[in-house]
Formats: C-alpha cells, structure tokens, sequence
C-alpha cells in the first residue's frame, strides 16, 4: 500500500513551507497619499523635492524630445555625462531647483514662476509642466 501526503500550494510550488505566507494571518494596511510621495515616505524638504522632480521630468522630456544625446547634452549645460545620468534617474543631491531651472533655460526653455494666495490652510510650492521644446 502506497503512502500519500497532503501537500500545500507553496509545497507544490517548491516554497519551503517556512517561507510560505500564511494570508489570512497578514494584514494590509492602506494609507491615503498626502499627494506629495516624499512628505508620505518622510523627507525633511518634501516640496523641495517634488519640485526638483518636477523640473527633472521637464529635463528629461526636452532631452527626449530634441533627440540629443546625454554626452551632447552634457557638452551644453557645462556637466559631464554621467551627471546628466544620474539627474535622468531621479538623483537630484547636490541640484537647487535654482540650478535646475537655470538647466531648462540652456536647452532653450522659459521657466515661469507664479505667486498666489494660498489655496489651504499650509502654503506650498507647485510646479506645473506645460507643453516643453
């Protein structure tokens, strides 16, 4: 007579059962954004932050749209390429949203800023994209 085993889906699957997951012993929790990714994940400047990654999707939008190179884009802004990379990728240490805007403004683009009573109850920075190149 054969002997037979129960075997679980992680089993099958060739999980350890030690690593499986038990689902209904998990519980998920869902926080509402606050809008702004870096104030929820706790950054000490969030609005500082969102706005560099604004001005750095303008950046990487007029670099798509021109079709030029990172080298050659480096050449025009005065920074060498791997700079160019690392700003393409979201790492904005060591760029000002001054600096950054003053780069919009070497590939051909106008910066706008506008001042307006506040909207809320706390004052905040927003930048918005228009059509860029």
């Amino acid at each position: 007579m054969a002997k037979t085993t129960e075997r679980t889906k992680a089993e099958s699957a060739g999980i350890p059962e030690k690593s499986a997951i038990n689902v209904a012993e998990t519980e998920e929790s869902i926080t509402e954004s606050s809008g702004n990714v870096f104030e929820d994940l706790g950054f000490e400047n969030p609005e500082e932050e969102l706005a560099k990654a604004k001005l750095v999707v303008a950046l990487s939008q007029v670099i798509a749209q021109t079709g030029l190179t990172q080298t050659k884009v480096a050449e025009i802004l005065g920074v060498d390429q791997p700079t160019i990379s690392k700003l393409l990728r979201g790492r904005t240490s060591g760029f000002t949203s001054d600096r950054l805007m003053r780069l919009l403004n070497l590939l051909g683009q106008d910066v706008d800023i506008s001042v307006t009573p506040k909207r809320s109850q706390d004052a905040r920075i927003n930048i918005s994209l228009a059509h860029v190149v």
